[in-house]
């Protein structure tokens, strides 16, 4: 899972980032280059950590999350869009991570003279959305030509394709992004190649100073969610040593560190969950979609896996734990053979029998 942290200048990007992966990158420059910093960082899974105690393996590995701090956007790209750079590396997120400013600092100024959180998310939205228009209207004319010379799709297919880039048109030229366009699996595959910036899902983190309420704001579109984030004071926290860290965090009524909670936001976003494989030569963590079937699963570990898949032997997480060994839990049943059918779900521990 790739995740790209965006916001325009001055807003706390590389402080949320630094947050993120305790890092220590500096913060508070605004040099108006395109720089991108990453981190790879291991998700937090209490669940790992009792499979790992329970079966002792060699090595214990936690599903990655990647970090991307990419600098640059500022709201002017305008009716040319955005560079082919920074553009080449938003599309390869599976996510986006608005930063959006919600405080105020004298010493910090703000690039339109003021903080206002819902003019800023606009520019943002606005930015993307002309930037999928003019990809769309390049789009149309090429499936024009294509259909006007002939000689290769079929007409057919070339009209559904026209009319589903007219339908994001339309959508587009009514600064409504792609996120909110309902899709069908078969124009999905149509979409493949194309990284359209107002589709991906997005993450709207307010970010507040020390103590600061967060403010009222609405963002009604699909596969959007929003928080409110003391970034400077989390960053802070995330400097810490473990043990200090939990003082701190409980003397500021923080629940719990912020990457905890960005990653199950962001898991909850972009329809993943985990799965396991143990063993006593590794426990290991994996991220597959929700609604991915065995077989699918089984790819995510090794692609011959998923070639050469037969079946899968399955056992819930909460079933394991309940009866504490997987021989109790073969002896009462929990633990059970599954098809190329069988629709995984969050928590089960797989076991992938396959012949090539």
């Amino acid at each position: 899972m790739r995740l790209g942290i965006i916001g325009l200048p001055q807003s706390g990007k590389t402080t949320l980032f630094n947050a993120l992966t305790r890092g220590s990158q500096p913060t508070g420059t605004a040099s108006g280059k395109i720089e991108i910093h990453t981190a790879v960082v291991d998700v937090p899974d209490p669940r790992v950590d009792r499979l790992s105690a329970m079966f002792k393996p060699k090595k214990t590995i936690y599903a990655k999350v990647t970090y991307a701090d990419i600098a640059g956007l500022d709201g002017s790209a305008g009716k040319s869009g955005i560079s082919g750079t920074l553009l080449n590396q938003l599309t390869q997120m599976d996510g986006l991570i608005h930063v959006v400013r919600c405080f105020e600092d004298e010493n910090v100024p703000h690039l339109s003279g003021s903080v206002d959180p819902v003019r800023d998310i606009q520019v943002m939205d606005s930015e993307f959305i002309l930037n999928d228009l003019i990809a769309v209207e390049r789009k149309l004319e090429r499936l024009a030509d294509e259909r006007k010379k002939g000689g290769g799709r079929d007409k057919a297919t070339v009209d559904r394709d026209i009319a589903l880039f007219q339908r994001f048109h339309q959508e587009l030229s009514e600064e409504h992004p792609l996120r909110d366009v309902t899709i069908s699996p078969e124009e999905e595959k149509t979409l493949a190649g194309f990284g359209f910036l107002s589709r991906k899902p997005l993450l709207l983190v307010l970010n507040l100073s020390e103590g600061q309420a967060a403010p009222a704001i609405s963002y009604q579109h699909q596969h959007s969610r929003v928080v409110a984030l003391q970034c400077k004071l989390e960053m802070d926290i995330a400097q810490l040593p473990s043990e200090e860290m939990q003082a701190f965090l409980q003397e500021y009524g923080i629940e719990e560190p912020s990457l905890h909670r960005m990653i199950r936001l962001s898991y909850d976003l972009l329809g993943l969950q985990s799965f396991f494989t143990v063993g006593p030569d590794e426990c290991r963590a994996w991220t597959v979609r929700v609604g991915a079937a065995a077989p699918e699963a089984a790819g995510e570990i090794h692609t011959d896996l998923q070639k050469g898949f037969i079946r899968a032997e399955v056992v819930a997480y909460t079933d394991l734990m309940a009866l504490g060994s997987m021989a109790e839990a073969r002896s009462h049943g929990k633990l059970r053979l599954e098809g190329k059918e069988y629709i995984v779900k969050d928590g089960d521990i797989l076991n992938i029998r396959f012949a090539i």
